[in-house]
């Protein structure tokens, strides 16, 4: 008797748990679900009491501006059906319209975005930016890297995949690599709260690093970024994307600040 009581119980302890797990699995699968059927540069009811913004609605680029310019870039950038694209041109990092960067200054915050690259493409998300003159944005601002790993010679450069989609440009590399090729949207968010920093990439976190600590300044030392020491210094500054003179197409850029 004893013992068949045990078995019920265990029994029963199991089913219940089996249950719990389906329960959880079926929110996050509705939870999927929601966000994939979700309108493309929208905000939900949820998102907007939590104080999400966008910094792109489909139609306008209100919110952004040519870096050290007063105004978005006449060329090399359009926006059309939902899409802000930065244009082909000789695949040089200058490109055509140059980079653009948001006309407000963040400092901890939450950003999420989907890019899609070209085939061979190249870009860049740059977060805490400042304006030098003469000098680029990726002088002073660490970048999630933007990249058709299998197509673009970068791919291949620098250490270990750190040149690589999601990596922290030529820092410190995306693991797991989860970039699924050109042509196909991949979901990111940047997590900026004091020092400390996480890249996501298409719903894992792909790398995180503290700031302004013995080891990061070692590994700027390291890094192609050793002869400008403003690189990653400010607190404060620009979200821009870069022009690398390839096509490249943004949307869903949306912005929470802590």
């Amino acid at each position: 008797m004893t013992f068949l009581l045990s078995f019920l119980l265990l029994t029963a302890c199991g089913s219940g748990e089996q249950q719990d797990q389906q329960t959880e699995m079926k929110a996050e699968t509705a939870s999927t679900k929601q966000m994939e059927s979700a309108e493309p540069n929208t905000l939900t009811k949820a998102e907007k009491e939590d104080g999400w913004k966008l910094l792109f609605d489909g139609e306008s680029t209100e919110h952004w501006r040519g870096y050290n310019d007063e105004k978005f870039p006449e060329e090399g950038w359009e926006v059309k059906d939902g899409i802000l694209t930065v244009l082909s041109s000789d695949g040089s990092v200058e490109g055509r319209g140059g980079d653009i960067v948001t006309k407000k200054k963040y400092e901890d915050f939450i950003l999420k975005l989907e890019w899609r690259v070209s085939e061979g493409g190249n870009s860049g998300i740059f977060y805490a930016g400042i304006e030098q003159d003469g000098i680029p944005i990726y002088w002073s601002a660490p970048e999630m890297q933007v990249l058709d790993n299998a197509n673009h010679p970068d791919a291949n450069k620098g250490k270990n995949g750190n040149r690589q989609a999601g990596s922290l440009y030529d820092l410190i590399p995306a693991q797991p690599q989860n970039f699924t090729g050109h042509g196909k949207w991949q979901q990111v968010k940047i997590v900026v709260d004091g020092n400390h920093v996480e890249h996501w990439q298409n719903g894992e976190k792909v790398l995180e690093y503290d700031r302004w600590t013995p080891e990061w300044y070692e590994k700027i030392r390291n890094s192609k970024f050793a002869d400008h020491p403003e690189f990653g210094d400010a607190k404060k500054g620009y979200i821009g994307l870069q022009d690398h003179g390839n096509k490249v197409d943004f949307r869903n850029i949306k912005l929470k600040e802590l």
